[in-house]
């Protein structure tokens, strides 16, 4: 992948950039990781499809969260998408803090964190990676996806 260029004089400011992608409605999610045996997960709503043969998909990460340094470990992660009554659990990881995930119930599914009631569960390796401004974006190859109990009705 290759570096984009940064911000140039003129360009759009970044809290206006930020205020007009908060208003475009795409699904959200939690990504989660161990390290070692501590759970890592971070709120996502820039996640996509990426190929159905092989199954992949991508998934982009703030370059100082604690869950990308877990996942750059391990190669792993897993998307929960949530769904449209899943308000807190999004609001809980989007927060920085280490220990955010403390408290918040999960189960273990194919050795990953996997939030209890989320719409959909992704599991995926780590194909390949780029950086992206102060992000990065992991292009994974799919292992597993299961969609919810219900209906999917994710939470935008």
């Amino acid at each position: 992948m290759s570096t984009p260029a940064p911000l140039r004089s003129g360009t759009a400011s970044q809290q206006a950039f930020r205020d007009v992608m908060a208003a475009v409605p795409s699904p959200v999610a939690v990504v989660t990781a161990l390290d070692g045996t501590r759970p890592h997960g971070a709120t996502v709503s820039a996640f996509a499809s990426l190929s159905l043969t092989p199954p992949m998909m991508l998934v982009s990460l703030d370059e100082r969260s604690h869950l990308l340094a877990a996942v750059r470990r391990s190669g792993r992660f897993g998307v929960n998408v949530l769904g449209a009554h899943q308000a807190d659990p999004a609001s809980v990881f989007s927060r920085s803090a280490p220990a955010k995930s403390d408290g918040i119930d999960r189960s273990p599914s194919g050795e990953l964190p996997r939030l209890p009631d989320a719409d959909a569960w992704i599991t995926a390796e780590v194909a390949d990676r780029g950086d992206a401004g102060d992000h990065t974006v992991l292009l994974a190859h799919v292992t597993a996806a299961e969609p919810g109990a219900g209906s999917l009705r994710p939470l935008t």
